[in-house]
């Protein structure tokens, strides 16, 4: 394990992956988007190792207290809340990325308690508020086909009022660049027009929660 850190070590008792990490970034990843997870900051390598030989059971009893709190560095992005009441877990998180704006842009759903990708789709050219407004209609298409009422989360209020909307109020113009985004748009559009759905569309409040489990953590 690097020992470039060595102020700092943080134990994951119950995340994606477990084990001890020297970096809080990596930590991170393990337990944002994974329900209940259990992990703590050490100020060195041996507590951290003794931590983990307990297990979380073991280590909690010796303290007394409840231990789903993370000291992170001051100038690190927090991890969401996992007790959390007001995140409905059982639900799809969409998010997009772009390189640039216009640049490449990506955009994906992914389950919000496990953070497993349930899709993902990239294209040439495009805006961060088309890919969100395509992120949300491919999740609601995809809960049609499957007669699933289950919540959708987006951190984009633009894109959420544009799905309401069912019109995407955009300067970015069609070129030979972008054509193929563009026909999704316009697909999307048609699926919105034609198709009703009983699936809530809810902002993940970013400020709150920390990133929403389907960030593609280019901050």
């Amino acid at each position: 394990m690097s020992r470039k850190d060595k102020n700092q070590y943080y134990v994951v008792w119950v995340g994606k992956k477990t084990g001890i990490f020297d970096n809080w970034k990596v930590c991170a990843e393990q337990v944002q988007g994974f329900p209940a997870a259990k992990y703590k900051g050490f100020p060195t390598e041996a507590a951290a190792q003794q931590a983990f030989k307990l297990g979380w059971e073991g280590y909690r009893a010796t303290q007394g207290k409840s231990l789903e709190i993370t000291i992170a560095p001051s100038n690190t992005t927090k991890a969401t809340p996992m007790g959390n009441s007001n995140i409905i877990w059982d639900s799809i998180a969409v998010d997009a990325a772009c390189s640039g704006n216009p640049g490449t842009l990506e955009y994906q759903g992914v389950d919000t308690q496990t953070g497993e990708r349930i899709f993902h789709r990239q294209f040439a050219e495009g805006t961060n508020n088309i890919g969100e407004f395509l992120a949300i209609v491919h999740a609601l298409a995809l809960l049609k086909k499957q007669n699933s009422n289950r919540p959708i989360y987006s951190d984009s209020r633009t894109a959420l009022a544009w799905v309401k909307q069912k019109k995407v109020n955009t300067q970015y113009v069609r070129t030979e660049k972008n054509v193929r985004l563009f026909e999704f748009v316009d697909k999307a559009l048609i699926w919105l027009h034609n198709n009703s759905y009983n699936n809530p569309l809810l902002k993940w409040e970013t400020e709150l929660w920390g990133e929403i489990p389907a960030d593609f953590g280019r901050k």
